[in-house]
C-alpha cells in the first residue's frame, strides 16, 4: 500500500491529540466578527438543480457503537440522473450532550482520501472539546467507495488483489528491481480500477463527496453546514465552499491541501501531484528544524546533539541504501529487515506526531547503535517497529484501503502519463526535498493517466476564490510534515472571505495540540467568531524542552524561536 494511504490513519491520531494535555496559551487578541453575507456568491443553478432535485433521505436512525447512531443513504451514483442507479452511504452521529443547547450537526473528516468519516465521529468524545460535544450533534460519513459505504473493488478476487499488493509492500520503492515491481502493479491497479471498477471509481471525485455532503445536511435538519476537516478532509471542505457558497454556516479546514494543488492544470499535469502540493518540502523542512532544536538543546536534553545530528541520520540513512539491518525473522522464517524505505517512512510517521523530537531522535539513535555494533535493545526496539508495520496477510475478506485512496486521488488531480517516469521524477523529488521525495512522490503511481483512464465527468476543478456567505477558517502548522504550511497560506489568499490561523505545534494538524488553537477552533465552531487577523498560536509541545507531561515535551514559556519565523515568500505551487 502506499504511504500515503497508510498515513491517512494517522491524520486521526493527530487530530484526536486532546486539548486536556495543554499549557496555557499566550494571550490573544479579541475575536474579530464575522464578515457580512451581502457579498456572498451564490450555488450555481447547474449544482443547485443537481443535488436539490434529490429527495431528502430518510436516515432511520439505530443505535451503534455504544453511544452513537448509525444509518445509510442510498444517493446518485450520477447526480446527472438523480433517479437513476445509486450508491449507498454510511453515516454515524454522535448527539449533542446538551440537546437544550443544541446549535446543529457538526459534520467531520478526517481525510486520507480514503479515511472514515463515521469512525472519526464515533470516536468524537476522545479528540472534540466539552464545548463542541455539548452543542453540535458530530456527524460523519464515509466518501462512496470507503470504508462502510459501497466499497470500491478493482479487482475480481482477494487473490488477484494479493498478488498485485505483495509487489507494493514497501513504503517505497528504492532500486532498479523494485521500482520496476512497484511500477507493474501501480499499473495493474489503474487499469483494474478503470475497468472492473470503472463504475464507481468514475464516481468518485471529491465533488460527488461534497454533492453527498449537501444532500445529508438536508436529511438531518441542518440549514446551513458546519463543518471541521483534517488533512485531505481540508480539500472536501473548500470543495464544498466554493461549490455551495451560500450554503455554509462555517467550515474549518485543519492541515491544509490547496485545491489547485490538489487537482492540477494543463502547465502541472505533468509534474508529480507532490511537486504541486510539496508535502515532501514540508517534511524535509520539519526534520532539518528539528535537529537544530537538538543541537541547541544539547546533549542532556537530545543525545543526538552529540555531534552534528543532521549529519548522524545522514549516516545511519546512507549505511542502509546499501546494507539493511537484519532484525530477526518472523513466524515463516523469513528475514525481517529495517530498510533505507522503513527507516524513512518510521522518521516520516514519527514527524506526524507532537512528540517528533524524541521519536525522530530515539529511532535515529536505535538504528546508529545496531550499525556500529549488535546491541541487543537497539535490535528488539527496531523489530517493534518494524513488525507493528508489516502488512498482515490477506484473507478472504476484500480490504479495498489503497483503491479507496487511488479512487479520490486518480479521479480528481491531473497526473503524468506513464507509471514508468515516476522512477525519475520520484529521484528528481528526493534531490530537492532529500529523503521524502520519493516517500510523497511514490504515492500517486497508480494515477498514471495511461493507465488510470477512467474519469468523473462531473469532477469540479474550480474556480476556488469564490466568496462564501460566511468567513472561512484555515488552519495551518509551521512543521506539518504531510500537508505544507505554505498550502494553508496559498489556500486562505485563494478564499476572498477567510482567515488564516498558525500554529507552531509538531505534528500532522493542529486541532487539540495546546489550548490557543483549539480554543480559536471551538470559538469559531460555535459562534462563527475569527481569531484576529495574524494570529499565532504557541504549542506547548515542543522538542528537547524542560517539562514533561501526557508523554509529550512541554515548555513553559512561548516559543522563542517560532516568533523569530520569517514569513512565507516567493512562489506558491499551483497558484
Amino acid at each position: 500500500m502506499s504511504l500515503s494511504a497508510r498515513m491517512s490513519a494517522a491524520v486521526i491520531a493527530g487530530a484526536m491529540v486532546t486539548a486536556s494535555l495543554a499549557a496555557p496559551a499566550v494571550a490573544q487578541p479579541a475575536p474579530a466578527p464575522a464578515r457580512a453575507a451581502a457579498a456572498s456568491d451564490v450555488t450555481s443553478e447547474q449544482e443547485a438543480q443537481r443535488v436539490d432535485s434529490v429527495p431528502t433521505p430518510d436516515l432511520a436512525w439505530f443505535n451503534c457503537y455504544e453511544k452513537a447512531q448509525c444509518a445509510t443513504a442510498r444517493l446518485p451514483l450520477d447526480y446527472d440522473d438523480p433517479y437513476g442507479p445509486t450508491v449507498e452511504i454510511a453515516v454515524v452521529r454522535v448527539k449533542a450532550r446538551k440537546p437544550e443547547s443544541r446549535i446543529g450537526s457538526l459534520f467531520v473528516n478526517p481525510g486520507g482520501p480514503g479515511g472514515s468519516g463515521t469512525e472519526m465521529a464515533a470516536a468524537a468524545r476522545l479528540f472534540l472539546s466539552d464545548s463542541v460535544l455539548d452543542r453540535f450533534d458530530v456527524v460523519g460519513f464515509d466518501p462512496r467507495g470507503i470504508g462502510a459505504s459501497a466499497q470500491l473493488k478493482c479487482f475480481s478476487s482477494t487473490r488477484s488483489q494479493s498478488i498485485t499488493l505483495a509487489r507494493m509492500n514497501v513504503f517505497f520503492p528504492y532500486g532498479a528491481t523494485e521500482e520496476g515491481r512497484f511500477v507493474q502493479s501501480a499499473r495493474t491497479i489503474g487499469q483494474g480500477c478503470s475497468t472492473t471498477g470503472a463504475d464507481l471509481a468514475g464516481a468518485m471525485s471529491t465533488a460527488e463527496a461534497a454533492r453527498d455532503m449537501d444532500v445529508l445536511r438536508r436529511a438531518v435538519g441542518d440549514p446551513k453546514l458546519t463543518y471541521l476537516g483534517f488533512s485531505y478532509g481540508t480539500a472536501l471542505g473548500q470543495y464544498y465552499a466554493n461549490m455551495f457558497p451560500d450554503r455554509i454556516r462555517a467550515v474549518a479546514v485543519d492541515g491544509v491541501i490547496n485545491p489547485v494543488s490538489w487537482v492540477g492544470s494543463s502547465a502541472t499535469a505533468g509534474i508529480l501531484q507532490d511537486d504541486r502540493l510539496r508535502s515532501a518540502d514540508g517534511a524535509y523542512r520539519a526534520l532539518g528544524k528539528l535537529f537544530e532544536r537538538c543541537d541547541h538543546a544539547g546533549v542532556k536534553r537530545c543525545p543526538l546533539a552529540a555531534g552534528s545530528p543532521s549529519a548522524r541520520f545522514a549516516a545511519v540513512a546512507r549505511k542502509l541504501r546499501t546494507k539493511p539491518l537484519v532484525l530477526g525473522r518472523d513466524e515463516t522464517g523469513g528475514t525481517i529487515k529495517l530498510t533505507y524505505a522503513t527507516f524513512i517512512g518510521l522518521t516520516l510517521g514519527a514527524l506526524y506526531t507532537p512528540s517528533a523530537g524524541e521519536a525522530v531522535t530515539a529511532l535515529t539513535a536505535e538504528a546508529e547503535s545496531l550499525q556500529a555494533t549488535s546491541a541487543t535493545r537497539a535490535r528488539q526496539a527496531l523489530l517493534r517497529r518494524v513488525v507493528d508495520l508489516r502488512a498482515a496477510a490477506r484473507d478472504f475478506a476484500y480490504d479495498n484501503s489503497l483503491e479507496a485512496f487511488a479512487g479520490v486521488l486518480c479521479t480528481d488531480g491531473l497526473h503524468p502519463a506513464d507509471a514508468a517516469s515516476w522512477p525519475a521524477l520520484t529521484a528528481a523529488a528526493d534531490r530537492r526535498a532529500p529523503y521524502f521525495g520519493r516517500a510523497w512522490g511514490w504515492g500517486s503511481s497508480q494515477c498514471a493517466s495511461d493507465t488510470w483512464t477512467v474519469r468523473d465527468e462531473d469532477a469540479y476543478v474550480g474556480p476556488f476564490n469564490r466568496r462564501t456567505i460566511a468567513p472561512v477558517l484555515v488552519v495551518g502548522s509551521y512543521w506539518d510534515p504531510a500537508t505544507n504550511y505554505r498550502e494553508a497560506v496559498s489556500s486562505a489568499k485563494l478564499l476572498p472571505n477567510s482567515r488564516l490561523l498558525t500554529s507552531d505545534n509538531w505534528g500532522h494538524t493542529a486541532y487539540g495540540t495546546g489550548t490557543c488553537v483549539t480554543r480559536a477552533i471551538d470559538s469559531y465552531l460555535l459562534r462563527v467568531t475569527l481569531p484576529a487577523a495574524g494570529t499565532i498560536c504557541r504549542s506547548p509541545m515542543q522538542p528537547f524542552t524542560s517539562g514533561k507531561a501526557g508523554g509529550f515535551s512541554v515548555q513553559t514559556a512561548p516559543d522563542a524561536d517560532a516568533k523569530q519565523l520569517p514569513p512565507v515568500t516567493g512562489p506558491l505551487p499551483g497558484i
